[in-house]
């Protein structure tokens, strides 16, 4: 398995990866795969942080962050992120977040955002979004809106979560 940014020729292979990873998931609206298309036309895309994992020629995952606005501060909300039900829980979808981490990091972002699982995203170090006082736009179960510090040198950040329009 190797990460690579997205291509325009990926965009049909990441759609079908997405609808079908969200199809059997918990918690889906089933319009996942569209929000990417609607996020990779917004203000909020940042082409260098949508990533594909390819197994041998086959996309088997995609991770998408964009910029949000956090109280003034230009952070990033991951979402979504999708893996093959076949190729899940393989470590696919952490090696995923550590690349989008890594490149957040060089291009100079300190905070990410994501509303998640309680279970699975804590093992990329996010914790719940409270501890930082950031809050999110809408209501949300306990624990399952939660931020990771990227840089921990960086100054504090609070306030509510601003997402792109695209997110409507």
């Amino acid at each position: 398995m190797f990460i690579r940014q997205e291509t325009a020729a990926d965009h049909k292979a990441v759609y079908e990866v997405v609808k079908t990873a969200f199809a059997t998931a918990e918690h889906s609206d089933g319009n996942e795969q569209n929000l990417v298309n609607a996020l990779r036309n917004s203000a909020a895309f940042l082409p260098e942080l949508s990533l594909v994992a390819v197994v041998g020629s086959k996309i088997v995952g995609h991770i998408l962050y964009t910029k949000v606005d956090i109280g003034g501060t230009t952070a990033l909300a991951l979402a979504p992120l999708s893996v093959l039900p076949r190729f899940q829980q393989q470590g696919i979808g952490k090696a995923l977040m550590q690349a989008g981490h890594d490149i957040a990091r060089e291009l100079g972002f300190s905070y990410s955002v994501v509303l998640g699982s309680p279970d699975y995203y804590p093992k990329a170090g996010y914790t719940p979004a409270d501890r930082f006082g950031i809050v999110p736009p809408f209501d949300v179960p306990d624990g399952h809106y939660m931020a990771l510090k990227l840089n921990p040198h960086a100054p504090p950040c609070q306030g509510t979560v601003k997402y792109d329009p695209a997110f409507d």
